[in-house]
């Protein structure tokens, strides 16, 4: 909104010129969520406690959790207040794959709020049962990666049209352009050809998968806040790079045309999750439920097919993906052994992995710290194959 004002009166006053830039937009984006967040912050703590919305602890967890129970949950809707109202002031909205992360986002947080209010309501720690999110999750998922397929290989809208009906004339054969491949990181040439089929399902996947793995790390205070901060304002620097011809040619990375302006987003969400981290850190004064987790979750994962990222996003969410790994695991494992014996064991001594630490003996802020710390060096390691290749 901001930059279209700011273009339409930069003849009379030459200095708006500078909203042309992305990054001047970015840090602005950023400090517009932030300051959202934290001033909006203690209001929205007093309605979620007046409406009595009040987390429902599992009462499988850890005992020590168990004097958390009725703080304020659902906190991630100021998230995602923040991040929309930054990204329509400070983006350019003529971009397509701004008003595909701002779908997506809040589509998955709309499921999210919905499994919160059930929760509340019926005090149902479980909340949405899994098949109907899984439903919902899947609908957006799927809608998105189709955009995708055709949105990421066609510069224009024009041309993605074009794109997508000659795959229908094709008999949907029509192999996609080279910048749809899967790229391996740390390799110059290494890619492989997905195809509109295959695309649509490793989009499906990130997408919907990310977002259940940031859900499923949300348990203790601060602990998917921070990493998701992290992870996306890295793959704010991607999609800067991406969607500059110069610095993609350099680094032998896809050119996407118009990728750049997701830098906005980031740092529209590095903001917000900085201001939600704020009343969140331990002891947190408000959770952000699933609202918060499913909706960023499923940002990370549509921002990274967009700069064809993924396997880097596999990298750098690495605490996500562990986290995802050790409840399947121990689900797999307690079915395997209680068919074979009658009595079902357990790998760890509770799943989430963040849990198993604390019964272990781990304070949580310790726990929270040291997956900071791991999700920084990951962070590191995926920004490192922009040029280790």
């Amino acid at each position: 909104m901001l930059l279209w004002l700011a273009q339409y009166f930069q003849q009379d006053f030459g200095f708006l010129r500078v909203f042309n830039f992305i990054t001047f937009r970015a840090v602005f984006a950023t400090l517009t969520a932030l300051v959202i967040g934290l001033i909006a912050g203690p209001p929205v703590i007093r309605m979620l406690t007046n409406l009595k919305v009040g987390q429902a602890v599992r009462t499988d967890g850890p005992q020590t959790h168990l004097i958390k129970s009725g703080t304020p949950t659902m906190g991630g809707v100021l998230i995602l207040i923040a991040i929309a109202i930054a990204t329509l002031l400070w983006g350019d909205l003529s971009n397509r794959f701004v008003w595909i992360v701002l779908i997506v986002t809040l589509g998955f947080g709309t499921i999210g709020w919905v499994d919160d209010y059930r929760k509340v309501v019926y005090k149902d720690p479980k909340g949405m049962s899994s098949r109907q999110k899984y439903f919902w999750q899947s609908l957006i998922g799927l809608v998105a990666a189709f955009y995708l397929a055709f949105s990421v290989s066609g510069s224009t809208n024009t041309q993605v049209i074009e794109l997508f009906f000659a795959w229908m004339r094709s008999g949907f054969t029509l192999a996609l352009p080279d910048k749809a491949d899967l790229i391996v990181p740390f390799f110059k040439t290494i890619s492989y050809p997905l195809g509109a089929w295959g695309f649509v399902a490793l989009t499906y996947f990130v997408i919907v998968g990310t977002s259940n793995a940031v859900n499923l790390t949300d348990g203790l205070d601060g602990l998917a806040i921070m990493p998701t901060v992290m992870v996306g304002s890295a793959l704010g620097i991607f999609a800067y790079l991406t969607g500059n011809v110069t610095y993609s040619r350099y680094l032998l990375i896809p050119h996407i045309p118009g990728a750049g302006e997701l830098l906005i987003f980031c740092g529209a969400m590095a903001g917000a999750g900085l201001a939600f981290l704020w009343y969140n850190a331990y002891p947190a004064q408000m959770f952000m439920g699933d609202v918060g987790a499913l909706a960023l979750g499923g940002a990370l994962g549509t921002i990274a097919v967009i700069v064809r990222q993924e396997i880097v996003l596999f990298i750098m969410g690495g605490i996500f993906v562990v986290e995802t790994l050790s409840v399947m695991m121990q689900v797999a494992y307690f079915k395997f052994t209680k068919k074979r014996t009658g009595i079902g064991k357990r790998v760890l001594l509770m799943a989430p992995l963040h849990h198993h630490y604390e019964q272990k003996g781990w304070k949580e802020t310790q726990v929270v710290v040291r997956f900071w710390i791991i999700t920084m060096m990951l962070v590191l390691v995926g920004l490192s194959t922009l040029k280790l290749r």
